[in-house]
C-alpha cells in the first residue's frame, strides 16, 4: 500500500525533516481523534461526529490516504445534513480500516 505524498511534499517543498514532522503529528494525534470519532458516533453526537470527521480530514487529505478522505467527507456531509446514522457508522469503519493500514506504512517512513 502506497499513499499520494504529492501535497506533503508540495508543501514542503520536499523537505524530508518536515515530512517526518507532520507524519509524526499524524501518528501521535489521528488514533486518539478516530476514537473520539467513534464515540461521538456511538453516542449519536452529530456535532461531535462532523468534529471528529473535520480533524481527520486535513492529515487524510495531505498524505494521500484518498479512501479515508472520501469517507470523512461524506460522514460531514451526513452529520450535518440528513443524520443517516448508518450510513456514517459504515463510512466510519471503513475510516478505522483506511487509518489501521496507514499507520505502519507512515511508521516505516519516517524511520
Amino acid at each position: 500500500m502506497s499513499y499520494n505524498l504529492d501535497k506533503l511534499n508540495e508543501l514542503s517543498g520536499g523537505d524530508k525533516d518536515f515530512n517526518v514532522s507532520i507524519i509524526e503529528v499524524f501518528l501521535a494525534e489521528t488514533p486518539a481523534d478516530m476514537d473520539q470519532l467513534e464515540e461521538a458516533v456511538e453516542a449519536k453526537d452529530y456535532e461531535k461526529i462532523y468534529q471528529h470527521a473535520h480533524k481527520i480530514k486535513p492529515n487524510a487529505d495531505l498524505l494521500g490516504m484518498n479512501e479515508a478522505l472520501e469517507a470523512v467527507l461524506t460522514i460531514e456531509g451526513h452529520a450535518r445534513g440528513d443524520q443517516d446514522i448508518a450510513s456514517i457508522v459504515s463510512l466510519t469503519s471503513k475510516v478505522r480500516e483506511e487509518l489501521d493500514k496507514a499507520y505502519p506504512y507512515f511508521r516505516d517512513y519516517i524511520q
